[in-house]
């Protein structure tokens, strides 16, 4: 598939960075090296500084203006933003690393840039695909792709460079279980046939253990960020299971906390489907056809393969789209006065009866700072300031933000940006809440407390909608399965 290549050496002597809108560092006196051909696991609670180092490796922190840096980072001896075509890195948001158009071409941006002949560019670029079993034409629109999809999409990239070292944040975070072991399979041939050094972050680590050779943990201190624990993973996560678990970090065998059982049976039916049909583009049907019911005090969960139309059916359901066949019907107890088609009502009717937690964060952050971010839904509303202040105080200490308040939303770690989007979308307090991939980026800690949080809102009487291909999340919600098939 690949050629060999001369792995990477990633080194950090005394390494931090703040961003610019942000009070505190996210990483600060960070010591490590990682040798050639090293395969790390890098592991730590959310909010510990991981995502930033990757990025710091990748170069693609930015300048003096973005941040503030102290001590060193190199790629093979140099800073990495020297070290050109030498890191390979996908982010945790593939629609971030979504260049082009087209597929194909998507692909073959890196090794254009890296001025790689134009015939061995296309051979790249479908060994690429194959590994990652992006099944797509080359002409495939990259607007149409899933979210999954464009996590493969990202990862194809990648490994068309063919670089010294892969980096990457979360790969398989959005993916169905079978895409999840295919990208794992993936990564593992490209480094058994290129020989380069990886360094993977993933909270949820069981399909990773088999492939890497060393384990490095990372915690947040007031003093600067501190490596807790480094070394095979037998001797992190066998004889420092327990410390580590109990820290927030994900280790097989000890697992989180999850809340009772609902105590009471769902209420009232607040939306029926029936006959529907969803689609992303007028025209084009995805799924269908649905016969459903939501109900008030009850977790529905979506699942099913990735492009399958899970997120085209809780954006459906949510009113954001418009139902391609069927009906999708709001009854008195939500409408409340409005049309029974929830696609019809304002959005303003929508801040209380439906709110929507979008898959990815980044596509529904609207304010400068976290604070202002849970502030819009009740400003909207025109409620007191007051009343205000009092909402976002509370879901700032529900979903562990506080100290995050002043913060600029696009510094967060990709779980505090999950948190803080779920945060918002309660902050008007409505009757359904529909959540795609709501435990994305979370650790042991604020899994447990995420979930648990949402448990709280099913036991109030809110219905919620669940998309997600973590079953542990469904099965700790005791939510009714919708499967949505390909």
């Amino acid at each position: 598939m690949t050629s060999p290549t001369t792995p990477a050496t990633l080194e950090a002597r005394g390494w931090g960075w703040r961003y610019a809108t942000r009070l505190r560092w996210a990483v600060r006196e960070v010591d490590l090296r990682i040798e050639p051909g090293e395969r790390v696991l890098l592991l730590g609670a959310s909010g510990s500084g991981k995502s930033t180092l990757l990025q710091g490796f990748g170069g693609v922190l930015g300048g003096a203006d973005e941040g503030e840096t102290h001590g060193a980072l190199l790629v093979d001896g140099i800073a990495p933003t020297d070290a050109r075509g030498r890191v390979g890195m996908v982010l945790q948001d593939p629609d971030t690393q979504t260049i082009l158009a087209r597929v194909g071409d998507d692909v073959a941006f890196g090794c254009e840039n890296l001025g790689v002949s134009r015939d061995e560019i296309w051979t790249r670029v479908r060994h690429a695909l194959d590994a990652v079993e992006l099944d797509v034409a080359l002409d495939r629109s990259t607007a149409a792709l899933s979210g999954g999809q464009k996590q493969r999409l990202a990862l194809a990239g990648v490994l068309a460079m063919r670089p010294g070292a892969i980096l990457l944040d979360e790969p398989t975070a959005n993916l169905d279980p079978q895409g999840v072991q295919d990208v794992r399979d993936a990564v593992a041939a490209a480094l058994d046939a290129t020989g380069a050094t990886l360094v993977v972050i993933e909270h949820r680590i069981d399909v990773w253990l088999p492939l890497v050779t060393r384990v490095i943990v990372l915690g947040a201190e007031p003093e600067g960020t501190i490596v807790l624990a480094d070394g095979t993973p037998d001797e992190v996560l066998g004889a420092r299971g327990a410390e580590l678990a109990a820290s927030g970090v994900w280790v097989p065998g000890h697992p989180p906390a999850v809340p009772p059982a609902p105590a009471q049976r769902p209420g009232e039916t607040l939306i029926e489907t029936r006959g529907l049909t969803v689609a992303r583009r007028r025209g084009l049907a995805v799924a269908g056809p649905f016969d459903l019911e939501l109900r008030a005090g009850e977790v529905v969960g979506v699942t099913g393969p990735n492009g399958a139309g899970k997120s085209t059916l809780g954006l459906t359901l949510a009113g954001l789209i418009p139902a391609e066949a069927g009906h999708v019907a709001a009854l008195p107890a939500l409408a409340a006065g409005e049309k029974s088609d929830p696609f019809r009502w304002s959005s303003r009717a929508l801040l209380t009866r439906i709110a929507t937690v979008l898959q990815t964060p980044e596509h529904q952050l609207l304010a400068k700072t976290v604070r202002d971010e849970l502030s819009v839904g009740p400003r909207a509303l025109r409620m007191a300031e007051s009343e205000i202040a009092a909402r976002v105080d509370e879901l700032l200490a529900r979903l562990r933000l506080t100290a995050l308040a002043d913060a600029n939303p696009y510094t967060l770690s990709g779980g505090e940006k999950r948190r803080l989007t779920v945060a918002a979308a309660l902050a008007a307090r409505p009757r359904m809440l529909v959540l795609d991939e709501p435990t994305f980026g979370q650790d042991a800690s604020t899994w447990a407390e995420l979930v648990g949080f949402i448990a709280r809102l099913r036991d109030e009487g809110t219905a919620i909608v669940a998309i997600s291909h973590d079953e542990a999340v469904l099965d700790a919600l005791h939510a009714r399965r919708v499967e949505v098939a390909r």
